[in-house]
């Protein structure tokens, strides 16, 4: 299974709050992204580009970086797992996505696990973790979404 944020799932199932993530990022929507992660001071997100996030404001701050930054990007969640138990679970696969700016344009891989908590009527997101396997790759990955720009000798 493929996701993008563009298909209509369920927003009870797993897949629907995969999707919902996925449309929310894809589309820059800040309160659609609020509304799929946990409030609480425990969600925690460790992504390539901003580290360790903890709580809501930390892990909204990211992402505006990114939303705000030089370059585009669209990513969709593929060769995922889910692992599902009670009020919780776990999806983890890749993330294939682009980076574009005026300049330059990057495919990229993200090694991806995200956990999910069912509360209040609703799957929230906890936790986040990304990682990019080839330095070079996180090198120039990093140089794109800061500065629009691939950094010298990519």
């Amino acid at each position: 299974m493929l996701i993008t944020g563009d298909a209509d799932i369920d927003l009870r199932q797993p897949e629907g709050a995969l999707n919902e993530y996925y449309r929310a990022f894809n589309s820059h929507d800040m309160v659609l992204m609020e509304r799929n992660w946990d409030a609480g001071p425990d969600a925690s997100m460790y992504h390539p580009l901003g580290g360790l996030r903890r709580g809501w404001e930390g892990i909204r701050g990211l992402y505006e970086q990114i939303f705000s930054g030089p370059a585009g990007v669209m990513v969709q969640f593929q060769d995922f797992t889910l692992q599902r138990a009670n009020n919780a679970f776990l999806a983890f696969g890749v993330e294939r996505g682009i980076l574009r700016s005026q300049q330059a344009s990057l495919e990229f891989e993200i090694r991806t696990s995200r956990f999910y908590n069912w509360r209040g009527g609703a799957w929230r997101q906890q936790h986040y973790h990304g990682s990019i396997d080839e330095p070079d790759m996180l090198a120039r990955y990093h140089s794109l979404v800061l500065t629009g720009q691939m950094q010298a000798g990519s």
